[in-house]
Order: structure tokens, then C-alpha cells, then sequence
């Protein structure tokens, strides 16, 4: 008998909030229509990393987006800390020593995502940056070091994902943040899809902040969502 995962799980709801209380107040509002909450820089500055331990307790997922870059030591021993903290996903940049180092330093239980490309990054910001492959080819590259180093999945825009998946094969995981319902402003992402089209591009899950955080009704926001990644 096969055990159709909970399509609940495909969306992650980002706390990008400025304060754990306002983070438990939205997770209460939202209920059960969602599973998977991310945490990043703003939250986790301010308390997050130890609500991630208590969702993770609650038995939600929790998405550590810290995208851990330094020399190879500091990351892998980031990374064994970060894997006490019950969380199911952690995000480093896509260099490759930074990759093998949080290869060998993680945990059972938590999967590592490679950040290709930051979605707000087009051509220009790129170039300004002093990379010399436009965006398309420096993810495609990426990708596919990281497929060889063993990471468990990668973070990418939906723009990017078809070619993503033919690079790293069926078993890693695609993650997309700049997802936008139909009709919602892009912010200050530059690279954007609808979660009906992210799902029929391959995509394993889909990271959406504000739409959910700034709606009036944040619960009918989520299961919107979840009906159309289903």
C-alpha cells in the first residue's frame, strides 16, 4: 500500500518576523493548514532558533534558512549544532568547499539545501557582483556540483527548476522561494511563479512569506495554496 505524503508539507510558510511572540501568534492563526515553517536571519536573530526546537517538538517541520558560508571547519561544526535543534532542512551557499563541509557535518534527520542563485539576483546583479556567467548558467553549474558533492537538495527560483531537475536527477529535492499567488506583488523578488505552475515544473516545495504573513485571513491564505500545490 503506498502512503500519499501530506500536500500540506509542500508549502512552507516563511516567519520572516521580527519577534518569536508575533511568529506564535501567526503559526495559531494558521493552524493546521500548514506543516513547514521556515526560519531565517530576521527570526532567528531574535529567538527563532529556539522555537524551532519547540515546533520540531510539536512534530512540525522546521526550514533553517541561515545559508551557512565560511571557512570548511566553521561550517561543518554550524551544521552539528544546527542538527540538535530537531529542524528538517538547513540551507548553505553553493561553493563547493562549503558543500562538502556540510555534507560532513549533518545530522540524521536534517537535509542540506544548496543555495544556487538568490531569487532577487538577476543578470546585472550577478555581473555587479563580479560573477562571469549570467544567472541561468552560474545555477546550472551549481547544480551540478552540488548533485556531485551529495547534497540533499537545492534551492533555486522556479524559473530555474526544470533545468535544475534534468541536472540533478529525480531524488533531490527542488525548494523555490519567490513563489507569488495569482494576482500578488512580487516584492522584492525577481524571479517568480504561481504554486500551480511551480508543482508542474517538478518543484518538491515552495517557500511563501508575505502573501501568507500580510493576509487578513493568513489560514485561508495557506490552504489556498496547499489545494493548488495538490
Amino acid at each position: 500500500m503506498t502512503v500519499r505524503a501530506d500536500p500540506r508539507d509542500r508549502l512552507i510558510v516563511a516567519l520572516d518576523l521580527p519577534s518569536v511572540a508575533e511568529a506564535e501568534a501567526l503559526i495559531d492563526r494558521i493552524g493546521d493548514a500548514a506543516t513547514f515553517y521556515k526560519i531565517g536571519y530576521r527570526l532567528g536573530y531574535a529567538g527563532g532558533l529556539a522555537l524551532a526546537e519547540r515546533l520540531a517538538a510539536r512534530g512540525l517541520k522546521v526550514f533553517l534558512d541561515l545559508k551557512l558560508h565560511d571557512i570548511g571547519n566553521t561550517v561543518e561544526e554550524g551544521v552539528r549544532s544546527a542538527s540538535g535543534l530537531g529542524a528538517t532542512f538547513l540551507t548553505v551557499h553553493a561553493y563547493p568547499q562549503t558543500m562538502r563541509a556540510a555534507v560532513r557535518g549533518r545530522g540524521a534527520g536534517l537535509k542540506i539545501l544548496a543555495v544556487t542563485v538568490l531569487t532577487s539576483y538577476d543578470d546585472a546583479d550577478a555581473a555587479e557582483a563580479g560573477y562571469g556567467l549570467p544567472v541561468a548558467e552560474l545555477v546550472a553549474k551549481r547544480a551540478a556540483q552540488a548533485a556531485e558533492i551529495g547534497v540533499d537538495g537545492l534551492v533555486c527560483s522556479a524559473a530555474e527548476a526544470a533545468s535544475v531537475r534534468r541536472i540533478v536527477g529525480p531524488d533531490r529535492l527542488i525548494v523555490t522561494p519567490g513563489i507569488r499567488p495569482a494576482g500578488a506583488e512580487a516584492g522584492d523578488q525577481k524571479r517568480v511563479m504561481t504554486p500551480g505552475d511551480a508543482r508542474k515544473v517538478g518543484i518538491d516545495h515552495v517557500v511563501v512569506g508575505r502573501p501568507i504573513t500580510g493576509a487578513a485571513d493568513p489560514r485561508a491564505v495557506a490552504q489556498a495554496i496547499v489545494a493548488e500545490l495538490a
